[in-house]
């Protein structure tokens, strides 16, 4: 007879604790912005929080940072309330990157990494020889020590988007917390941080909470979500259980996107579509139903009565359009296109 192993979850490294978040504005009402929040985050986690705009995400981060009190609740960070512990002790467990250019100066990379050490030094802030050790650990981690020496306003967006995480990297903290850090990139910059957040909170055990706005990425990278509806409960679950719970379509239901669970991407939601049945297999096949669904039609699999079709040839064939008029063989996807919009 076998014994099922009962696994012990590792202890969190922060703990939301009937959490209310919000404005509370001297002498006017109180702003709730969400409220009831319970949940965990451990380490060697990489967690994403995702919501609408205005849904509260950049509240909870500062909230959690101890940038911004809660309403009620607490933000436990070891079993102890983040809001009771004081600057310096907080800075060593738990850092900070925020969506915002910081203007520096006349500052190297080195020397911004060599920030993160402070909370770590003596009263004078003197760096002694296992500082050094981190500043360049953190470098070499983020992919940054090619341009250390380099002044921080010449660096690229991406360049200093690494410097930055290295800053935070060298706190050595339990927790980083980092805000819409992907905001000014170009997609490929964007791929390779989310890649590098990722080994990071596995490499270091470290855990890891970064928002964004790049859904289908945040799919493909993250452990965990965090999903912040607008006026509702927020859902936490692996990327997959909220994609066949729905929580994700009805998160961003409005928002002018809707999710396609077969392909795991958001879309542009179309109103007065025609359906068209796409039959096919291989990238021409995908990119065909990508090219049809900006034209505005509502691709499905299925044979569908009084619906036309699209049959995509093998070997570079070309497609078979089939409508109740005709059946017409285009021998580009444009000229395929050309022929639906004339009608």
């Amino acid at each position: 007879m076998t014994t099922a192993v009962q696994l012990k979850p590792q202890a969190a490294a922060i703990d939301l604790r009937n959490l209310s978040i919000g404005y509370k504005p001297s002498r006017k009402e109180t702003t709730v912005v969400a409220s009831n929040l319970n949940t965990s985050l451990r380490p060697g986690e990489l967690v994403c929080l995702l919501g609408p705009n205005g849904a509260g995400k950049s509240t909870l981060m500062r909230t959690m940072a101890g940038m911004q009190k809660p309403l009620d609740g607490a933000v436990e960070l070891g079993g102890v309330n983040i809001h009771q512990l004081p600057a310096r002790e907080l800075a060593k467990q738990l850092s900070v990157v925020l969506t915002e250019r910081i203007s520096i100066g006349a500052m190297t990379a080195y020397a911004l990494v060599a920030l993160g050490r402070y909370p770590h030094t003596n009263w004078a802030g003197t760096l002694n020889h296992k500082d050094h050790e981190v500043i360049q650990w953190a470098l070499k981690t983020t992919g940054a020590s090619e341009f250390a020496n380099r002044n921080v306003g010449e660096l690229s967006d991406g360049e200093r988007q690494r410097v930055m995480v290295a800053r935070a990297l060298a706190q050595e903290p339990q927790l980083m917390i980092l805000d819409e850090i992907t905001a000014f990139l170009d997609l490929p910059r964007r791929v390779e941080i989310m890649r590098m957040m990722r080994e990071l909170a596995r490499t270091t055990n470290r855990a890891i909470l970064l928002s964004t706005h790049d859904l289908d990425l945040a799919l493909r990278s993250a452990d965990v979500i965090w999903l912040l509806p607008k006026g509702g409960a927020m859902q936490v679950g692996a990327p997959e259980e909220l994609v066949l719970n729905g929580a994700f379509a009805r998160a961003f239901a409005g928002e002018g996107v809707e999710f396609d669970t077969q392909l795991g991407a958001f879309r542009i939601a179309q109103s007065n579509q025609r359906d068209m049945v796409v039959t096919g297999d291989g990238e021409a096949a995908l990119w065909t139903r990508r090219a049809l669904e900006r034209q505005g039609f509502r691709v499905i699999a299925r044979e569908k009565p009084g619906a036309d079709s699209v049959n995509v040839l093998p070997d570079g064939a070309g497609w078979q359009l089939n409508t109740r008029q005709a059946k017409t063989h285009c021998a580009s996807l444009p000229e395929l296109l050309a022929r639906l919009k004339q009608g």
